[in-house]
Parts: C-alpha cells; sequence; structure tokens
C-alpha cells in the first residue's frame, strides 16, 4: 500500500450522523467555517477524522494551530471559505535543484517527527523517511536544494552512543561534500543528549541544526512543519554551530534556537518543550527573521574548518543519587569495568556521606566520577558543606552548570580521548563547546 494514500486515504473520514451533518452544511474536509453553539463560536479549518473515532464530533483546525473536536448536537454551520482537502505528497518533478539555492542536508533518525499514526490503535511508528519529510513539507521546496536519507528509523528512547558517533560522521561527510547546512530531524525525548555529542564531536563550519516534533507529522496539529521550515532557515543562517530549533510557543507562531549543550526537554507534550538552560537561546525565528540575542557570543559561519574527532567511551554509568541509595550502585560499576560515571547529585552536588567509600574505591581503580545536579539551573559547588569536601577530596570532579545529560555526553567524549585521571579532570572542566557557562545569572532562571 502506498504510504501517502495510508495517510490520507479511506481510514480517514466522517460516518453517518456528521457526514449527514456536513453534507446537509454544504462543507467539506479543507474549507474554513464557523461552527455556532448555544455561546460560543469556533472558527477553523475542518479536518478529517479517523475511522474509529465515536460519530457526532467534527474536528476544526484553529489559528493557534491545535485542533479542537466539537459536538455536531445543537450547532450551526457556515462556510467562510472553500478549500482543498489536506494532502500528502507532490510532485517529484517539483524537485528542481537552483544554483541561486543553498544545498542543504536532511537527514532522519526517527522519532515523532518522522513518524505517523496508525489510525485503527492510535499508535505512533517511525514510518516517514528523510525524503518523506520533503514530501509532506512541500513549502522546504521554496527554500533550498536538498539532499535527503534516512540514517535510522527508530523512535529516540533507541538512540544509543554509537548511534551518535554514525550521526557525526555522516553530517562529516555531507558537509565535505558541500553542504551549505544540515538538518537533522530526531526524537524529542533523546533530543539534547544527541545534540551535545555532536557539539563535542564536530567542529562545524555550516550551520548543524537539531529538530523534532511533539506530535507526527501527518496529524493535522503537528509541530513538525514549523520546526522543519524553521530548521532549513537556520541551516542556511550565518550561524556555524550545533543547535537545536524547536517551538518557542504553544501556537505556530514562532521557534528558539537553542545552543546544543544547554538544551533540555522540559515538559512531557507541550510544545514549547525545549528550554535553555544556565543561559539564553542564540535567537529566534519568527516569520523570515532569525533575531540574534544581542548578548549572545556564537561561532559564524565558516569562521571553523570541519573538525571531526568522535573517539567516545561507550561504558559510562549515569547515577541518580536519592534518599536510601547504597554503595551497591557504585560498586557495581566498578565491578563491570565501567571506566567512568555521571552522578546526578542533590542540591550543590551531594550525595549521603556513606557513599564516600565507594567513591574512593572507584579512584583507586581509576574511574572517573562527575558531579551534576538534579536543580539543573545553578552550578555544582562542592566547597560549601562538609559532604560535599569529601566528594573533592576523593577527587570527584565537578559538573559547573552543564545538565546531567551534557555532563553524562562529555565524559563519554572525555574518556574517547584520554583515560589518565588529571586529563580527564582538566578537560572536563574545560569549555569546549559552550557547555560551561563563565559565571551564572539568575535572569536565566527566572526566564
Amino acid at each position: 500500500m502506498d504510504k501517502r494514500k495510508y495517510l490520507i486515504g479511506d481510514l480517514m473520514s466522517y460516518k453517518k450522523i456528521s457526514k449527514y451533518f456536513l453534507d446537509n452544511s454544504n462543507v467539506s474536509v479543507g474549507d474554513t467555517i464557523t461552527i455556532t453553539k448555544t455561546d460560543i463560536e469556533y472558527k477553523g479549518i475542518l479536518l478529517d477524522r479517523n475511522d474509529n473515532s465515536e460519530d457526532g464530533y467534527i474536528v476544526l483546525k484553529l489559528d493557534s494551530g491545535y485542533n479542537i473536536g466539537i459536538n455536531i448536537e445543537n450547532s450551526e454551520v457556515n462556510l467562510v471559505e472553500k478549500g482543498n482537502k489536506p494532502k500528502i505528497g507532490y510532485d517529484n518533478k517539483q524537485i528542481a535543484k537552483s544554483d541561486k539555492k543553498e544545498n542543504i542536508s536532511i537527514i532522519s533518525t526517527g522519532g515523532t517527527v518522522s513518524s505517523i499514526i496508525d489510525y485503527k490503535t492510535g499508535a505512533v511508528h517511525p514510518a516517514f523517511t528523510a525524503e518523506d519529510l520533503l514530501k509532506a513539507n512541500p513549502e522546504l521546496l521554496d527554500l533550498a536544494n536538498y539532499e535527503v536519507k534516512a540514517l535510522y528509523n527508530i523512535l529516540s528512547e533507541n538512540m544509543k552512543p554509537e548511534y551518535w558517533v554514525e550521526a557525526s560522521k555522516s553530517i562529516a561527510d555531507d558537509i565535505s561534500s558541500g553542504s551549505d547546512g544540515v538538518v537533522v530531524a530526531h526524537g524529542t525525548d533523546t533530543l539534547h543528549y544527541t545534540s551535545a555529542a555532536l557539539s563535542f564531536m564536530l567542529e562545524t563550519p555550516v550551520p548543524i541544526v537539531i529538530t523534532g516534533a511533539q506530535r507526527s507529522s501527518d496529524r493535522p496539529s503537528t509541530d513538525a512543519s514549523l520546526n522543519l521550515i524553521n530548521s532549513v532557515k537556520v541551516a542556511k543562517s550565518n550561524i556555524g554551530e550545533v543547535v537545536v530549533c524547536m517551538h518557542e510557543t504553544l501556537d505556530d507562531s514562532s521557534c528558539l534556537v537553542h545552543q546544543g549543550t544547554k538544551v533540555r526537554k522540559m515538559h512531557t507534550s507541550r510544545r514549547d518543550t525545549f528550554r535553555s538552560i544556565n543561559t539564553e537561546p542564540i535567537a529566534t525565528v519568527k516569520n523570515d527573521n532569525i533575531i540574534i540575542n544581542s548578548d549572545y557570543s556564537y561561532f559564524k559561519r565558516g569562521k571553523r574548518d570541519l573538525r571531526l574527532n568522535n573517539d567516545i567511551e561507550y561504558k559510562v554509568g549515569y547515577i541518580k543519587s536519592f534518599p536510601g541509595i547504597t554503595n551497591e550502585l557504585i560498586d557495581y560499576h566498578i565491578d563491570k569495568g565501567y571506566k567512568g560515571i555521571l552522578i546526578e547529585g542533590t542540591g550543590l552536588g551531594h550525595i549521603p556521606d556513606y557513599i564516600v567509600d565507594s567513591i574512593k574505591r572507584a579512584k583507586e581503580e581509576n574511574i572517573a566520577i562527575v558531579m551534576s545536579s538534579q536543580c539543573l539551573y545553578g552550578r555544582v559547588n562542592m566547597n560549601v558543606y562538609s559532604t560535599g569536601r569529601k566528594l573533592v577530596d576523593a577527587d570527584i570532579i565537578s559538573g559547573e552548570d552543564m545538565t546531567p545529560e551534557t555532563a553524562y555526553v562529555k565524559l563519554c567524549w572525555v574518556l574517547g580521548q584520554s583515560n589518565q585521571i588529571n586529563e580527564v579532570k582538566e578537560l572536563m572542566n574545560k569549555n569546549i563547546a559552550g557547555e560551561i557557562s563563565s559565571k551564572s545569572s539568575v535572569k536565566n532562571f527566572l526566564n
């Protein structure tokens, strides 16, 4: 079965009561309508519903970009403007390259941005390819020439560090082949791990933009379209580093550009889930404008040569401190031959003092341990309380103001460069890709 037919074909239709109601109102899917109930009026584009939806309702796409289901009982419909049924696809003949356009690579790794809905079960599956993303968003054709490929087809919870290595190599190959910018479509759950990994592995002369979606690309309410379009705009911009481009607000008004090592997913489902942590976004993308934050310093296009360094250590553990944590968790990683451990400590960077003996044992085994904070905002400081000072004496390494995820990724990368504790400590405390701020500001927390 043709995939695009599956997306828009027989599984999407009104039936019985709803179909009779719409036919009598002389409106059809794609029309802009108003529907008036006793005390409220809604205006939007009439959308299809999936085949197993409850009858007696219609769905409108509002100007905000969100969908709303409306019970048709005691409702009156008026046509505002005739429209065409939304569809996915375009004529392949439209893909004509132009010497006047930039050459942009789109790499798909899967995730919700590259997914479709199984309308019989409601489950989301990673089924789109990078080419399908382009076909689903024909507006992109006006912005650039494209080379598209699907590197993986996985949901992002299945991402592995070895995939970061493969992605970095693929991106480097595209840049070496003449890409003016790269867009990576990625699942949102682990997107910030990948953006951090690519930031450490690649020095880039062109923008590398990671983007995703909270709603799958075949949904009329998807946020993938705006994120992809704005990501391509950023990929054409003067920014020469790894960034994340995602929705700024709940509606479809703008996106933010976040530094790859200072961004985190902060909500399970909101469109504006990604936030810059301990810093401000690099820029805002609104309409055709990329508004750079005047206080932000970033690498500009063409200021660095392409450099790939994707050697990493895979045996790095990630442990979250909690009331009742035991030495067993640390000892397990030591016994299993792990080369490094990231601890997500409490407050300023604490774990119970009875864990210190295991930390000392790790030091004796030449295992690097880095301390981050569950608080996310602020900076690790193990010199304030007695337990923290014991950790410093045991040579635990401060994660400064890095997010735990970035500190974990950096430790994987640093251990790929050296297994000597002194060198690991030096590199972990060195600002490599903007992951460590020179100072903390309360305004970054309040914003």
